[in-house]
């Protein structure tokens, strides 16, 4: 039976975690691959309660593996917890956040169709987490077209399965601790394997703060501007 790993990073995610833990360790228990698969949190350098909490929650999920690592932002914290399925033996890693944004119920349609494409990933339709949002991820997509010659539907949803052995394949192509470490891997395997675009529904933060602000948004697009040109050499 193939082996699922699910990667969540949190973040100050104490107010969301026990939903969002409740609500997908019934994935992993339903995909359990003989009893490999696993529900992996990664602790992002938290201040709150989120690695205490994890903790108290694996004593009676045994499918549930909480990791913790030094604050490094997200996509330090998704490429911490793919390194890691890789390094257990996954044979397919999905991505999604701890923010209740997205909706288990669509799951399992990204997992039928798993076996047809390198990477499955949602794309937001009726996005509910604001016009800021929005904007930010059409400017990413024009950026995306401009240094990549690649056009993406939606570069950065957390809500992907991708094929172990591809992911294992691309992963070294992205820079260690690299913010936009899930934009990069689209655009990878969108020029290098095939990628399937499948509609989910994206609600607004369920509960806690946002640690991302317009300001850091700016400036993180503007160090991946000049870091992209530089990758999609390495591209070729």
């Amino acid at each position: 039976m193939d082996k699922l790993y699910i990667v969540i990073p949190a973040y100050n995610e104490q107010e969301n975690l026990g939903t969002v833990i409740d609500e997908w360790y019934p994935i992993i228990e339903k995909y359990h691959g003989d009893g490999a698969s696993r529900l992996v949190i990664i602790d992002d350098g938290s201040k709150d309660r989120t690695l205490e909490l994890l903790k108290e929650y694996a004593e009676t999920r045994p499918f549930l593996q909480p990791l913790t690592k030094e604050n490094g932002g997200h996509g330090s914290a998704v490429l911490f917890g793919y390194h890691y399925a890789l390094e257990q033996g996954a044979d397919y890693v999905f991505q999604t956040d701890s923010d209740g944004q997205t909706l288990v119920s669509e799951f399992d349609m990204f997992w039928q169709a798993r076996n047809d494409h390198d990477m499955v990933i949602g794309w937001r339709k009726g996005r509910q987490d604001g016009v800021s949002r929005v904007f930010v991820t059409r400017v990413l997509k024009w950026v995306v077209r401009i240094c990549f010659g690649t056009a993406v539907q939606d570069a950065n949803t957390p809500y992907r399965i991708m094929k172990a052995e591809k992911l294992k394949e691309y992963i070294g192509l992205v820079p260690d601790d690299f913010f936009l470490s899930n934009v990069l891997l689209t655009v990878i395997f969108t020029k290098r394997g095939t990628v399937k675009y499948l509609p989910i529904t994206f609600r607004p933060r369920q509960g806690g703060a946002n640690s991302i602000n317009m300001k850091k948004i700016i400036r993180v697009g503007w160090q991946a501007l000049k870091d992209f040109k530089k990758i999609n050499r390495l591209l070729g």
